[in-house]
């Protein structure tokens, strides 16, 4: 790909006065800079790629070096090629006279050295987006760029001093950030990196120790300031970048993930895993809403995830008689004191399934250790004990591989069981969850299975790890073999040659990476930071998902109190402190970007209905539309005449599941509508989504999505 070398502006008509050379001509001399070492690196890095695919890729080690360069090369074209000039957010000007900085979405320098851009997450770049009047840091004046199609076809220039206005700049009254809140929203979150404001730049450089909270209502660009955190903190933070586990990013739903899907790779990160908490438990995908609020009550409690200990603990109880083993070579006695030796040999922390090898082995030693026949020879000893029937009818009745979905499933069906392993819950509790299919998962379920599976392992660990040591040796087996063939032919040579290539040849021809395994679970961690947006819905249960998958407790919780379903009558710090964060510093975002003046008036009594001292943010635009009534009979017609008289722009109608997709049309519920923002929002009937506060934060939560215009209609 080759770029345009000059002609960056393509400015409209009415903006012909900010084409002035004198205006844009150091701009364009520097952009011209940009694009030749833009064509430079992309075409070093095709050759280097092209190179590399043709390479023999070899075996084990090697082959994975090669295979993690490719991967390497090919992401960082796929950032180059992504934006190619447009890479560039903007520039600063510096009050002491020195040259302009352009700041970028990533680094690059030419082939001398020269910086033409500096990555925005660098120190260096921080006054860009934390400049204010108040706060100049050194700025004269700061520009940024409005792109489409790899052209500018607008700038906004803000200056600070009085001098900075003889630096060629064009200042607008209105700022780069609000003519981008205006500008139409597409199916798919777009990067606002460029106009990133003060306030929300503070919390994306924040420290990363301990759990920093990024409290705010509607609109107050919680979700962007979580997207950018996780790509910076992936590359200035040490704690983080440093190999360490990387970020988790957990949303709220489905529909969330696909519209932020976009920004991270457009920030240059790639490498962050993105989910919801149902995708954390395979369970999740099928898992359906808990429809007892009294068992969702009871499960969502993080006093009830502690009964997966006790009740694997049954399952690791040592037999109290004693056991006579007979074999032909001698009779041995394994007491009760020998069981209870063998069930403590696993090391702390070793997985139920994981750790049954671990005991067997111990209890084979315990009996030859036990044998009186110092002539009995051990090794055969030990195959006979291996396959002694009685002997591993005990054990496995002692120590039983169990699934995490059996476990849990048996809380649900078996009354004793439960209490035993729950003995706070009265018996009308225990009744209550009780149910006729234990395994019918709900998402409630959720927090259990995964700790059970923690606790547990693997059941299929044992045999995938016999049969990988069994092809070990029997790949061992066939290097020894040909090395020692290859070796017979090597008499005469020195010694030292000689062993030099007994080595080489026995590195060479083992092939582990041919060798039977299994795909890492990606979502298992443990993850150096975890980033939760619309914390406020998360239960205790589902809190300790999250903490057992980040032991450094390094957190950002993004969420708005007044917006959680089923209330939340605490501070943000006593509710983590319950679940066992007890390190929190919290920021409060107050101005609503998103939402227009028109919109808020009419949400804002609606949530203080039910939530009086709400964050309800304030709006800092109008949009000219004032919320419109209608009936539901009307519907298709408003779809119609917008997307008619609108060339961009998306609409969504929450509260009718009868409208179809399209590209611009989603129907959404009221619960799959948090995180997102539409131009045009259509509530069909919110007086039926809910009553109490579930009911009024769905009206509330669903109103707010709205970026230009809400209409809301009501059967006759």
């Amino acid at each position: 790909m080759t770029l345009a070398p000059t002609h960056v502006f393509a400015l409209p008509d009415n903006l012909a006065a900010k084409t002035d050379a004198r205006l844009i001509a150091g701009d364009e001399q520097h952009f011209a800079a940009v694009v030749a070492t833009l064509d430079q690196q992309i075409a070093a890095l095709d050759e280097q790629l092209s190179r590399l695919r043709k390479t023999t890729a070899g075996t084990g080690r090697r082959a994975s070096d090669r295979d993690l360069e490719i991967h390497r090369i090919s992401a960082q074209l796929r950032l180059l090629r992504r934006f190619g000039i447009d890479v560039c957010l903007g520039r600063m000007v510096f009050a002491d006279g020195s040259d302009p900085v352009y700041v970028g979405r990533i680094g690059l320098a030419d082939s001398t050295g020269r910086r033409l851009l500096v990555d925005w997450r660098t120190p260096a770049a921080e006054p860009f987006f934390a400049a204010t009047h108040a706060h100049t840091l050194g700025l004269a004046s700061r520009r940024r760029y409005r792109w489409s199609n790899g052209r500018i076809t607008d700038y906004w220039d803000e200056v600070f001093i009085a001098d900075g206005l003889q630096t060629h700049t064009a200042p607008d009254e209105d700022s780069a950030f609000i003519a981008s809140l205006a500008a139409s929203r597409s199916p798919r979150m777009q990067s606002v990196l460029g106009t990133i404001q003060a306030d929300q730049d503070a919390i994306i450089r924040a420290d990363s120790h301990g759990a920093l909270v990024v409290d705010g209502g509607p609109g107050t660009g919680k979700t962007v300031v979580a997207l950018h955190r996780a790509a910076y903190l992936l590359y200035a933070d040490p704690r983080v970048s440093d190999h360490r586990g990387g970020v988790l990013f957990i949303g709220p739903h489905r529909p969330y993930l696909a519209y932020v899907a976009d920004v991270l790779p457009s920030l240059g990160e790639e490498g962050v895993q993105i989910c919801t908490l149902r995708d954390l438990v395979a369970e999740g995908a099928t898992a359906t809403e808990e429809i007892d609020p009294e068992v969702a009550r009871l499960k969502s409690s993080a006093r009830m995830v502690t009964a997966i200990e006790p009740a694997v603990g049954l399952y690791e109880e040592p037999p109290t008689a004693d056991l006579l083993v007979e074999t032909y070579l001698a009779d041995i006695e394994l007491s009760a004191a020998d069981w209870a030796e063998a069930f403590e040999a696993p090391e702390p922390g070793t997985p139920h399934n994981e750790a049954r090898d671990q005991v067997w082995e111990a209890l084979l030693e315990i009996l030859i250790d036990n044998s009186d026949d110092p002539d009995v020879p051990p090794d055969q000893l030990r195959r006979l004990l291996r396959q002694h029937d009685e002997l591993t009818t005990a054990f496995t009745r002692a120590w039983t591989l169990i699934e995490a979905a059996d476990l849990v499933g048996d809380l649900w069906s078996v009354p004793a069981y439960l209490r035993r392993c729950a003995p706070w819950l009265s018996r009308e509790e225990v009744r209550a969850l009780q149910r006729d299919d234990p395994q019918a998962w709900t998402v409630s379920d959720l927090p259990l299975l995964d700790a059970a599976r923690l606790r547990l392992g693997d059941p299929e660990s044992v045999a995938r790890k016999r049969r990988r040591e069994a092809a070990v040796a029997a790949e061992r087996e066939v290097r020894n073999r040909v090395t020692e063939s290859i070796m017979e032919n090597l008499e005469g040579y020195a010694e030292d040659v000689i062993m030099l290539k007994g080595r080489d040849l026995q590195e060479a021809l083992i092939d582990e990476a041919g060798l039977p395994s299994t795909e890492p679970d990606l979502l298992a961690g443990p993850f150096s930071h975890v980033i939760v947006d619309e914390a406020q819905e998360l239960t205790d249960a589902e809190w300790q998902m999250l903490l057992r998958r980040c032991p450094s407790r390094s957190f950002t919780i993004v969420g708005d109190r007044a917006q959680a379903r089923h209330g939340f009558t605490e501070s943000w710090p006593e509710r983590l402190a319950r679940v066992g964060l007890d390190q929190v510093e919290l920021a409060t975002l107050t101005v609503n970007y998103r939402t227009p003046a028109e919109v808020m008036a009419a949400a804002e009594p609606v949530i203080r209905t039910v939530i009086p001292d709400a964050n309800v943010p304030t709006s800092i635009r109008r949009a000219g539309a004032p919320v419109a009534y209608g009936s539901r009979a009307d519907l298709g017609r408003i779809i119609d005449d917008w997307l008619a008289t609108h060339a961009e722009g998306t609409v969504c109608v929450i509260g009718d599941p009868t409208v179809t997709d399209t590209v611009r049309v989603r129907s959404l519920s009221p619960q799959d509508v948090k995180g997102l923002e539409f131009d045009l929002v259509v509530l069909v009937d919110p007086d039926l989504f809910g009553t109490g506060v579930e009911g009024i934060v769905d009206r509330y939560v669903a109103m707010t999505r709205a970026t230009q215009q809400l209409v809301i209609l009501t059967s006759p």
